[in-house]
């Protein structure tokens, strides 16, 4: 049970430190979250949409993270590392935080809905699935769900396959909850096949094609008469 009770506090810590950067590092677009133990420390990785926002100037900013990581979740040595991401319309985190926003200023939830699975799918998405939930319309609850492409709902492959994210946004009607999901480019299915030619089969795997010696067989050998010696008389 003690055991069980560290892992429950140690996940809960790493969830309330998520919470916390995602509010301290909103302006510059929270992309996620990795945290490692080392023999050194606490391997902090911060992915961002505007790195030089978290640094701050001088690394003021980054210093003061690091301070209250160590102070406020109990960390041992955190060392934080501010990393831009690649393609901003691929980040789940990121494209649920822009349509929260969007929502504020006052989107309708259509309208941002589908702007936003238009605008991940030109990007070279797979799949993306967006949910909008809350009082969208009136004073009763609505969950309006937007999906184009390949999309895992459940099972091993949405845990590996799927990026998922999360916001709120703040309406005068209520809190809209918005959830993201998308599958990368780069992703391979279990499922997925490619049917190759001879040549690229045997240039790829060339121990299976290995060439045999041709042996005659015994209908294509040729049985050639032996002239007659004639007897002497």
């Amino acid at each position: 049970m003690a055991a069980e009770r560290k892992f429950v506090a140690e996940n809960a810590r790493r969830v309330l430190l998520k919470e916390y950067l995602m509010k301290e590092v909103n302006r510059a677009g929270f992309g996620g979250l990795n945290v490692q133990r080392t023999p050194m420390g606490t391997s902090v990785t911060l992915l961002t949409e505007r790195p030089g926002l978290v640094i701050g100037r001088k690394g003021q900013i980054i210093k003061n993270l690091t301070t209250a990581i160590e102070r406020q979740f109990g960390f041992e040595n955190p060392q934080i590392e501010v990393r831009e991401v690649e393609n901003p319309n691929l980040n789940a985190q990121i494209m649920a935080e822009k349509l929260a926003f969007s929502l504020e200023r006052g989107w309708h939830f259509r309208r941002a809905g589908h702007s936003s699975v238009r605008r991940i799918m030109d990007s070279g998405a797979k799949g993306c699935y967006v949910i909008v939930a809350g009082k969208l319309t009136g004073q009763r609850h609505r969950t309006e769900k937007f999906k184009e492409g390949n999309i895992k709902f459940c099972g091993e492959p949405k845990a590996n396959f799927m990026g998922h994210g999360y916001a709120v946004a703040k309406l005068k009607m209520g809190i809209i909850g918005v959830t993201v999901q998308i599958m990368a480019p780069n992703i391979k299915l279990p499922a997925d096949t490619v049917v190759l030619g001879k040549t690229e089969a045997a240039e790829k795997f060339p121990q299976i094609f290995v060439e045999e010696e041709i042996v005659p067989s015994v209908e294509d050998t040729t049985i050639t008469d032996t002239p007659e010696v004639e007897e002497e008389k």
